[in-house]
């Protein structure tokens, strides 16, 4: 979206009709282009709102029903925090305690409004002016919010009153549309180096991809990484009063049951190697980037399948909110031509296939297997103590 766009959407006629539109489908966009256009709305307006239609419908996976309440552009959306990682983020400024939070860099104002809904004023800072425009436009019902135009560096901290600060450096080339993935932290803007020398002063939270280089964590911030639904979706750092007491790693997992946290002073060593047992676990992404699958390894009494493969494997079946288990049916050869035979034996005709530390496509694998077969199973292609195994697998329900 740009600023023309935006003159178009942002008038009584844009919104009321944005908000009439029935759910987006690729497949009936065409269809709704001519009907609007039959109404005698311009192409200009019909190409706004039926632009938000279509990240409204994207939006649902990160903010649920609350997605038809905003608007959006697409790098925003793309960057934009989860509504429910949001809400925790915000928690952590309510127990903090602080007075009123500068969300430099907004986007467009999820982690704001976050914050505005638990009560806590912010100022919610964003250099772009068609982001900032959809910022406010979001943050709108919130009188404790207030959207400015400006550049996060440069902006004043002090004489806004802002006792704590969160930042999300934008990790993607400037725009709202069409734009590409920086991979060097010295290019987010505002720059990570911004963003620390800030956490040196005061109370500070910054978002970050879950991939950053660990290299560059300070060493009084708490890190941690968040997964939603087993995907690795960030890690945060915090420092000051927003980081708690005695924890610098933790995995956050989130799911449809609800949240479950694991955490640590520090990163843990690995557990020992071990024979293939009865069972093997797979570690959620959170618990993998946080290095913190020694410590699952203990809870759940189980030990590495091979040296640096996330994978545990035990005898005994301990239920964790932490990993996926499967129950071992057998080893299979690890030869591709004698592996189709034994899945062909076994009337496998459908067949998960996961895979770490051999070098294979999964999707490419299946297509060469030709499965055939009513039966189902997961295959992981791992090494087992070093050596190359496929290791046939039930799924352990929950």
């Amino acid at each position: 979206m740009d600023s023309a766009e935006l003159s178009f959407l942002f008038t009584a006629e844009g919104l009321r009709l944005l908000d009439s539109l029935p759910g987006y489908t690729a497949g009936g966009a065409v269809k709704q282009v001519a009907e609007l256009r039959r109404a005698g709305h311009s192409p200009e307006l019909v190409a706004a709102v039926l632009t938000q239609a279509r990240l409204r419908e994207k939006a649902r996976a990160k903010f649920g029903a609350f997605a038809e309440h905003l608007l959006y552009t697409q790098a925003g959306l793309e960057q934009a925090t989860r509504l429910k990682v949001a809400a925790l983020h915000a928690g952590r400024f309510r127990a903090a305690g602080v007075s009123r939070v500068a969300d430099l860099g907004c986007g467009i104002g999820a982690d704001a409004l976050a914050i505005a809904a638990l009560d806590l004023p912010v100022v919610a800072v964003e250099r772009d002016e068609v982001t900032a425009a959809i910022a406010s436009y979001n943050l709108a019902s919130f009188p404790n919010a207030e959207v400015v135009h400006a550049d996060a560096e440069e902006f004043d901290l002090d004489a806004a009153g802002a006792d704590a600060v969160y930042l999300d450096p934008a990790r993607r080339t400037s725009g709202t549309k069409n734009t590409a993935r920086l991979t060097r932290p010295d290019d987010y803007s505002p720059s990570v180096d911004f963003a620390f020398a800030l956490a040196a002063r005061r109370p500070t939270g910054v978002k970050l991809g879950p991939g950053f280089d660990r290299s560059l964590i300070p060493g009084d911030a708490e890190a941690q990484w968040v997964s939603d639904d087993g995907q690795a979706v960030e890690m945060g750092l915090w420092f000051g009063a927003l980081a708690r007491p005695g924890i610098r790693r933790s995995a956050l997992v989130l799911s449809a049951s609800g949240a479950a946290e694991l955490t640590a002073a520090a990163d843990s060593v690995d557990a020992p190697v071990r024979e293939l047992g009865e069972f093997v676990y797979e570690p959620d992404a959170a618990v993998i980037r946080a290095r913190l699958i020694g410590a699952l390894a203990e809870q759940v009494d189980a030990g590495m399948l091979s040296p640096d493969i996330a994978y545990l494997t035990g005898d005994t079946l301990v239920a964790s909110p932490f990993a996926s288990a499967f129950r071992v049916r057998e080893r299979l050869p690890a030869s591709e031509n004698q592996l189709k035979k034994a899945l062909r034996e076994r009337r496998i005709g459908t067949l998960e296939i996961k895979k770490r530390g051999i070098d294979v496509d999964p999707a490419t694998l299946r297509t060469r297997l030709a499965l055939k077969g009513p039966e189902s199973a997961t295959l992981i292609l791992t090494r087992v103590a070093g050596a190359h195994e496929a290791l046939l697998v039930d799924r352990v329900a929950g």
